[in-house]
């Protein structure tokens, strides 16, 4: 069974989505550069400055695809080593797996439930999503080892007390066949119950716990929730970190995710690049007005003013690209600026379809002002001070 990854909706948008349903499709990777994951993730970095909040998110997602993936891979085992499973009466250990559909991916990761809930689809995820946790939850107990997934008791049911992962899931390099590339060989796991626990104890001792390497600020609440959950009562599925998620989900909702689609749906520019497009432009007008007044004053004719063109359109259009938060022509040509002076393809095609418009309406501003500021030093009669 190969893993699949979310890939962008190949269907062209004919409006700019609403906040909430935009955000979404973003952190499921389903939107194109240069409103992507990879420059939302830019974004949060060099401008919010709180790109752990987004790996948070990004190590929550990760740690529900890996739960998936240990379940469908459980539930395969189980299928392969008692194929008369239905005719026994030891059901009580794959219930829950029963119901747990194989061809689940994480293209369907989202809110927890509070955020994005309101298709009938979504309601469907989340219910799915938390049978996946009473499984795990369940299975904590009992144990399922790789090698004998038929819901065998282990004898030490205390937390912690699994094995440590094996080193062939945490470098990638395995020893065995993977299951991803020969599911049907053999029913052993790529991933173990011990990996998953792992898993959420690195995001708790990561991000969540006072004084981590990269901790992010929760409510109190939500923080001792989580920490009780995978310290003392052993947990690690994914139903743990939904009331993080949610508030994480909300915070860039609110707080983030409006600059950057003005930023990346509405212009072309990162912010030292508007920065020094500023400096420029306000130094090519300085000089252009210092040099028409200079000319003007020492009467010299129209042909010699005719110079003044040259600063006088260098500043206009970089104060122009700097209001709009916009390269005109660049816009035209179909590029957008990921880090300074890095520019790569737009490939949304609503969001081409509105860095053209804006780009045309900035021209025709910077065509204006430059025409009326050039015409207005050239043709004003001169006099010698």
């Amino acid at each position: 069974m190969e893993s699949r990854s979310p890939t962008p909706d190949s269907g062209a948008r004919e409006r700019l989505p609403n906040r909430q349903v935009f955000v979404f499709e973003v952190l499921s990777r389903r939107t194109l550069a240069p409103v992507d994951l990879f420059s939302y993730y830019i974004y949060m970095r060099d401008v919010q400055r709180s790109v752990d909040y987004l790996d948070f998110w990004l190590d929550v997602s990760q740690h529900m695809s890996l739960c998936r993936h240990y379940v469908r891979e459980l539930r395969r085992s189980v299928l392969i080593s008692t194929p008369d499973l239905e005719k026994s009466g030891s059901k009580r250990s794959s219930q829950v797996l029963d119901n747990y559909p194989l061809d689940r991916t994480s293209s369907d990761q989202g809110p927890s439930g509070t955020a994005y809930s309101g298709t009938m689809k979504e309601r469907e995820r989340l219910s799915t999503d938390q049978r996946l946790s009473a499984f795990l939850r369940t299975d904590n107990g009992s144990k399922h080892s790789p090698q004998n997934s038929t819901g065998s008791r282990s004898e030490d049911n205390t937390p912690g007390s699994e094995h440590p992962p094996r080193p062939s899931f945490m470098t990638g390099q395995s020893s065995s066949p993977s299951p991803l590339n020969n599911s049907n060989s053999s029913p052993q796991h790529t991933v173990a119950r011990a990996d998953i626990r792992a898993s959420a104890e690195k995001i708790l001792y990561t991000f969540l716990l006072p004084g981590a390497e990269r901790e992010i600020i929760l409510p109190q609440g939500i923080l001792n929730e989580i920490t009780n959950a995978i310290e003392k009562e052993g947990r690690d599925d994914p139903e743990v970190f939904d009331a993080a998620k949610d508030y994480v989900f909300q915070a860039m909702e609110r707080d983030a995710f409006p600059g950057f689609l003005r930023a990346k749906a509405l212009g072309n520019i990162v912010q030292p690049s508007m920065m020094l497009r500023l400096i420029v432009g306000l130094v090519s007008l300085f000089a252009a007005f210092w040099t028409a007044f200079v000319l003007i004053f020492l009467n010299k004719s129209r042909a010699t003013r005719c110079w003044v063109i040259l600063p006088f359109t260098v500043g206009v259009y970089c104060i122009t690209s700097h209001q709009y938060m916009l390269d005109p022509l660049l816009a035209m040509v179909g590029y957008s600026e990921y880090t300074f002076m890095r520019w790569h393809r737009v490939k949304e095609p609503f969001v081409r379809k509105l860095l053209n418009k804006r780009a045309m309406m900035a021209l025709a501003w910077f065509a204006f002002l430059d025409v009326a500021l050039c015409c207005l030093f050239i043709f004003v009669p001169g006099t010698r001070l």
